[in-house]
């Protein structure tokens, strides 16, 4: 049996080699093992993780970023090219195959099929009735939602909307909610409750004011967070989780019963917008990990990671394309090489730009060697006096 400060001893010449939290991980997992190691065990270990760590490293003057797009590009092109599929739920329908990677690398505002997944605060993850109360506050309900019946009358300048009674009682709305929240709609004179119907009076209003006054009552948002469409409460693994058609991350957030830790959505821009650009880094390596396990392919992380940190290297997310990262490099050849080469070359040759052919695309196209692997290799001599 090793002592503790004889094994923190051994692990003293990997400081230096090892990252921080793979050291603080092996040193960890050593201590608890002690009891069952000898210090020829011990070694052994520390000296397999030391070499394999070095094998890992990437040799100076490799083109990492010729061999990650060859990673995820290959195995790429045997990804499904359905649009949508039903993900994590049955009942929410979400991209994913190559659609959704295109959406990713495009760094696109908002995602085709826009999802959140909220989690619950450990005290209320259990709780359906708060994960009920949290749902029905964070889905949008519109008057039609609600109507049974809508007739509009052109002539008296009258809407009468007839409420479905078992919709109201399993949304918890009641009639005077729905006044309140419509009555302060422009020419909307007067609104009167009989029972279940609810009568909107007009003012000052032609047969095109009455469409388009009847079809903002009819849209207006009862309850419910902006964008947020649709929810959906699920048990899963002893606790609540409420899934939404619709994203709205920085409203959810601050719900005192939502777990911000761990809630989630699939829109990279307004991950970035709310949390930072360190975690639009990190969801843009989760999703496209997740779209490619999803579609069965395997590609090592760090790949992924190559592209995420060339997205989010100057501070904002910028797609991979033309707008983007292809589209600013210094390079005037290596512009002109990805799209509009024309355009490229006329406003660089009107702004007298000079390329100083330092990448690898503008050395391929001139017929140079390229600064890459043995390309990077300077050779000088210097004359005996």
């Amino acid at each position: 049996m090793l002592a503790e400060k004889t094994v923190i001893g051994m692990l003293e010449d990997t400081k230096g080699v090892l990252p921080g939290s793979v050291y603080e991980e092996l040193e960890k997992a050593l201590v608890e093992r002690r009891k069952k190691l000898t210090k020829k065990k011990t070694n052994k270990i520390i000296n397999r993780l030391v070499k394999e760590f070095e094998e890992m490293q990437v040799d100076a003057g490799e083109a990492v970023g010729t061999v990650a797009a060859q990673s995820i590009g290959e195995p790429g092109t045997q990804m499904t090219l359905n649009t949508f599929h039903y993900a994590g739920v049955s009942e929410v329908n979400v991209t994913l195959g190559l659609p959704r990677m295109i959406e990713i690398v495009d760094a696109r505002r908002e995602p085709s099929t826009p999802m959140m997944t909220v989690y619950l605060r450990e005290e209320y993850a259990e709780d359906e009735e708060v994960a009920t109360r949290l749902a029905r506050s964070i889905g949008r309900v519109i008057l039609d939602d609600v109507a049974r019946k809508v007739d509009v009358d052109v002539l008296d300048n009258v809407m009468r909307v007839e409420l479905d009674k078992a919709r109201l009682t399993e949304l918890d709305l009641s009639p005077e909610e729905i006044v309140g929240a419509t009555k302060s709609i422009s020419k909307v004179e007067d609104v009167t409750t009989d029972s279940n119907v609810i009568t909107y009076h007009f003012k000052d209003v032609n047969l095109k004011d009455i469409r388009r006054v009847t079809d903002r009552i009819r849209k207006k948002r009862l309850r419910g967070l902006k964008n947020i469409t649709r929810v959906i409460l699920k048990r899963e693994e002893g606790e609540f989780i409420i899934y939404t058609e619709g994203s709205n991350l920085e409203d959810v957030l601050v719900m005192p019963e939502v777990d911000y830790r761990r809630t989630t959505t699939n829109s990279i821009v307004e991950i970035e917008e709310v949390l930072g650009l360190e975690a639009a880094r990190m969801a843009i390596i989760r999703e496209m990990m997740d779209t490619l396990e999803k579609g069965g392919l395997e590609v090592d992380m760090r790949h992924v990671m190559v592209v995420a940190d060339m997205m989010t290297c100057d501070g904002k997310v910028k797609q991979i394309g033309r707008h983007g990262i292809s589209g600013s490099k210094s390079s005037v050849l290596a512009r002109a090489s990805f799209e509009v080469t024309t355009k490229h070359l006329l406003q660089s040759s009107a702004r007298g730009e000079s390329d100083r052919l330092e990448g690898i695309i503008e050395n391929v196209i001139i017929g140079q060697p390229i600064p890459l692997g043995t390309g990077m290799v300077k050779l000088s001599m210097k004359e005996a006096q």
